[in-house]
């Protein structure tokens, strides 16, 4: 009897050892089973690893909510020392970098409204007589306001101008003696800087906002949408099942794409009807000029929104590499092209990065067309860049899926 049982507790036990060493050895076979998927799907993991690195890269150096070296335009109509002084003083603060010399108060209302500066500098031609009498001297500064964030700081750096500007001509006794008795006193500055916020005096966030969204929820759902969908005819076989129909490709991708077209259309209704009804965003400033370019630019855009959707979907084997795909574009477009953080803020790479996604083109026409009454003429070069962008996609969409179907 004791044999017996000494017996069956060796077995036991090597069956417990053996069962123990089984158990490793099918985990091993999963582990090394994970791996070998690994390397089958390099496109999905290689993405996994990328993506961290492009958060830490835009968030660390592109992303900045105090903008400095605003491009600003300056129009001087006095050429003497207390408008260089004021001139000096400006730029020294950090926040503004003259870039252009305006010729008339046109010149300064054209650039300010393309877009061409943030700001715009007026010293009228009796600036410094007025300093020098004490007689309310003023000096004019416009500020593209359509992006509160993106003048906030540099609006607040105003304030000390006058103190600082005409420190030295304080210090040698070139103001007047009413100017100077008033500067030492600090009942008065030497000048005011009289400040024109315009297209958004108020500083309301959302008329900034809420156009921009128009971009982003057109190119989350669009560009998704038809990677997904595309992606998902595919993998059912069904794409093979269309193809073998009498209708060719390229009826069969403008019949995939058309519904998402309307979709888009009725997507930027809606967007506009709200954005006017719950939060007052202006419209209409421009007329039928601005119209136009609203409606030519979201056609582009839900065009080439599409064409990119289904460019990804020649490139993915499985639905998940589209929607991670997606992903790729759609991140970088909501942080580098204006919408959430100051375009200007972004350091020089940057914003020639941002410069090649479409959004930021899209943007500047949304915005550009409700804030600020632009029309074709002064957006054209968004525009043009947008139809750029379409050509280009389509193009690179059309042959990649020849060679699919191939």
């Amino acid at each position: 009897m004791s044999g017996q049982s000494s017996s069956k507790g060796g077995a036991s036990s090597r069956g417990r050892a053996s069962g123990g060493g089984g158990a490793w050895n099918r985990i091993l076979a999963v582990l090394t089973k994970e791996f070998i998927q690994l390397t089958r799907d390099r496109l999905t993991y290689a993405m996994i690893l990328v993506m961290p690195i492009v958060q830490l890269m835009l968030f660390g150096y592109a992303i900045n909510n105090d903008p400095r070296d605003l491009p600003t335009a300056v129009l001087v109509q006095d050429h003497g020392p207390m408008a260089r002084s004021t001139l000096s003083a400006l730029v020294n603060s950090g926040y503004f970098k003259i870039v252009q010399e305006a010729g008339s108060p046109a010149d300064l209302d054209r650039a300010i409204a393309r877009g061409e500066v943030q700001f715009a500098l007026t010293i009228p031609a009796d600036f410094t007589r007025r300093v020098v009498r004490g007689d309310q001297a003023q000096i004019l500064v416009e500020a593209d306001a359509s992006d509160p964030a993106a003048t906030g700081g540099a609006i607040a750096a105003l304030a000390s101008l006058p103190r600082t500007a005409l420190t030295r001509d304080l210090a040698r006794g070139q103001l007047g003696a009413a100017t100077q008795a008033a500067s030492m006193g600090a009942d008065r500055d030497p000048f005011e800087v009289v400040i024109h916020r315009r297209y958004n005096p108020e500083a309301i966030t959302a008329y900034n906002i809420v156009p921009g969204l128009l971009g982003v929820i057109l190119s989350m759902t669009l560009v998704m949408m038809t990677a997904l969908g595309v992606t998902r005819e595919y993998e059912r076989g069904t794409m093979e099942s269309l193809l073998a129909t009498p209708a060719r490709p390229i009826e069969v991708m403008i019949g995939k794409l058309a519904p998402y077209v309307v979709v888009g259309l009725i997507q930027t209704v809606v967007i506009l009807v709200l954005a006017r009804a719950l939060f007052a965003v202006p419209m209409g400033t421009g007329g039928m000029g601005g119209w136009a370019a609203l409606v030519l630019g979201v056609v582009l855009f839900i065009i080439g929104s599409l064409s990119l959707g289904f460019l990804i979907s020649t490139a993915a084997r499985t639905q998940l590499q589209a929607m991670q795909m997606s992903f790729f574009y759609i991140m970088p477009s909501i942080l580098l092209s204006g919408f959430m953080f100051p375009f200007r803020g972004m350091p020089q790479w940057a914003q020639v990065l941002g410069s090649v996604i479409p959004v930021t083109h899209f943007l500047r026409v949304v915005r550009g067309s409700l804030l600020k009454g632009l029309g074709l003429e002064d957006l054209w070069t968004s525009l043009l860049a947008l139809a750029v962008f379409v050509v280009a996609i389509a193009a690179a969409a059309m042959s990649r899926y020849r060679r699919t179907l191939d």
